[in-house]
């Protein structure tokens, strides 16, 4: 049986089975440092045609489910590997309730589909305090925005949110030539692992807002960029309010909320 890669499910399948290793051994690496023997549910988004899940399946001490939403490329799997009969769901993860799935924490992983890998990474923002690692390949310019430093002209909403809660590790750089059908791009494997913070000691979803409405109009200063959000706060002078978005680190995000009071 034969899968066709599907141009609108952004489908490029890997077929070096040395990077396939790679990837996923950079997940076991680090749930082996981290958790030990400590069982651990993996969920892999889109398998295509199984070039990471022939290893995934090989560890027995991981609670492993996978994610695809292609028809054509479930049946594949469940004719190639029987043993996921009970582990595979034909559904569209940006969808699914991920708690059904696992109890306690669980990782991702996957050769994340191009035109909604930086939505997945928003996904695993929303169960931070359930995912602890993720390793993904992503489009090279995605994997640079994720990891960039403030100051970068590819600083963005993603670096920061991502930032905020995660240590971001970009592993290694893929080549088209590995892919069918080649993209037109380079790719890159990062891995983040959830950091320390507890809390941002300021409004989360606040801090959201007002990381996203800084990018969106990201060649003006704090003070012009934030000039929507005026209405329902005031905002105490600082420094901050002088600088562009890409200027600020997560720190300095942090106190800008802070800065921001709720009008009465």
């Amino acid at each position: 049986m034969y899968v066709k890669p599907k141009k609108q499910l952004g489908q490029h399948f890997l077929n070096d089975e040395d990077i396939a290793y790679r990837i996923v051994e950079s997940l076991f690496d680090i749930i082996c440092k981290e958790k030990g023997d400590v069982p651990m549910g993996v969920m892999e988004v889109g398998a295509g045609t199984g070039v990471l899940t022939k290893y995934l399946i090989k560890n027995e001490d991981i609670d492993f489910k996978i994610a695809e939403i292609d028809s054509e490329s479930v049946r594949f799997l469940l004719q190639k590997y029987p043993v996921l009969s009970t582990k595979l769901y034909e559904e569209d993860f940006l969808k699914m309730k991920l708690e059904k799935f696992f109890q306690g924490d669980f990782c991702i992983i996957g050769n994340f589909p191009y035109n909604i890998s930086s939505q997945i990474f928003f996904k695993i923002l929303d169960y931070k305090d359930n995912i602890p690692f993720a390793v993904g390949m992503v489009q090279k310019e995605v994997a640079e925005r994720i990891a960039s430093a403030h100051g970068n002209k590819s600083y963005g909403i993603l670096s920061v949110l991502l930032q905020a809660w995660y240590d971001i590790e970009y592993l290694f750089t893929v080549e088209p030539h590995v892919f069918t059908p080649p993209p037109k791009v380079r790719s890159a494997v990062i891995r983040i692992k959830r950091n320390g913070r507890i809390s941002l000691g300021c409004d989360e979803e606040l801090f959201k807002k007002v990381v996203k409405t800084s990018f969106n109009q990201r060649r003006k200063t704090i003070r012009n960029s934030l000039k929507p959000l005026m209405n329902d706060y005031d905002i105490a002078d600082s420094l901050l309010l002088n600088m562009r978005p890409e200027q600020l680190s997560v720190e300095m995000f942090i106190e800008l909320v802070s800065l921001l009071k709720k009008k009465i």
